[in-house]
């Protein structure tokens, strides 16, 4: 769930652009008429990203880029611009804005704008933690195929970057945590049976989409711990379903599972990590791959 923080001395216009943002059941919406009253609500509650008019009383919008800027660097700033304030907006695009969008076409750009920023920058804080940390790092993700397929690729980089594996070793050991990742949203947290996808691929996605959206799904997160060393690289993958019985597991090689859409996942985590261990629960497996 990503928090957005709307800007702007006109309740008109303030109200507009916070209605096309809390379309998205992702985002949640918080208002401000002001720089300062922005500043206020940082204290409440830091947002992921911040959508301002320019010109304002108290503070207006490129005093606000800059304060952002300064304090904190990593939150993306979007610009509401109105006819005359073009050379303002140039100037907050220098001083640290990461877009705009004009307010005659905030229904058709802003949602999208402010989505393509909330995923780089979530990007962005990804490979930052990864290639900042020694060798540990943990995370948490919402049920957000988005957000788990921006870890995977931050994940391959990294371990291609320390030059653990041949890249294309880091390719097949990335594809393993994303068939993980992939197993603890559909059938971990999302408690979809695999068997759907093999009667109508259609239902399955639809199922999906529905239940991230409800009581008690919605609630749970998937949990990853990294674990890198010069001699191995480790992925331990949580989520918060009721879990499985191993034994009940099918043999991925069996030419009964070949040529199903289910199975397939197993196969390939055991095929490119070097060990795959389940805890007793089943709602916790732990990808090993030693270096070469």
């Amino acid at each position: 769930m990503s928090h957005l923080l709307v800007v702007d001395d006109s309740w008109v216009d303030r109200t507009l652009a916070g209605r096309l943002l809390a379309k998205n059941a992702e985002w949640t919406v918080a208002y401000a008429s002001n720089g300062k009253e922005a500043v206020e609500q940082f204290a409440q509650q830091t947002p992921n990203l911040v959508v301002t008019d320019l010109q304002m009383p108290e503070m207006n919008g490129l005093e606000l880029v800059e304060l952002i800027r300064e304090q904190h660097p990593t939150i993306p700033v979007v610009l509401m611009t109105g006819f005359g304030s073009e050379d303002i907006a140039r100037e907050a695009i220098e001083k640290g804005a990461a877009s705009y969008v004009p307010k005659n076409e905030l229904a058709a750009d802003l949602a999208e704008t402010v989505g393509r920023l909330l995923a780089t920058a979530e990007r962005q804080d990804i490979r930052n933690r990864l290639q900042n940390s020694e060798s540990d790092f943990d995370c948490e993700f919402e049920n957000d195929l988005q957000r788990l397929s921006a870890f995977t690729q931050e994940l391959r980089q990294t371990i291609a970057d320390r030059g653990l594996f041949h890249e294309n070793e880091c390719l097949r050991f990335a594809t393993a945590v994303d068939e993980a990742l992939m197993n603890a949203y559909f059938h971990g947290n999302l408690e979809i049976d695999s068997k759907l996808r093999e009667l109508d691929n259609n239902a399955f996605h639809d199922l999906a989409n529905q239940r991230r959206h409800e009581d008690p799904y919605r609630h749970r997160h998937i949990g990853v711990h990294v674990r890198i060393n010069p001699d191995q690289v480790a992925v331990t993958i949580h989520d918060e379903g009721p879990g499985f019985d191993q034994r009940n597991l099918p043999d991925p090689t069996d030419h009964e599972y070949l040529d199903r859409p289910y199975g397939r996942g197993i196969l390939l985590m055991k095929t490119f990590a070097d060990a795959v261990r389940y805890n007793e629960v089943g709602n916790a497996v732990t990808l090993v791959k030693w270096a070469e």
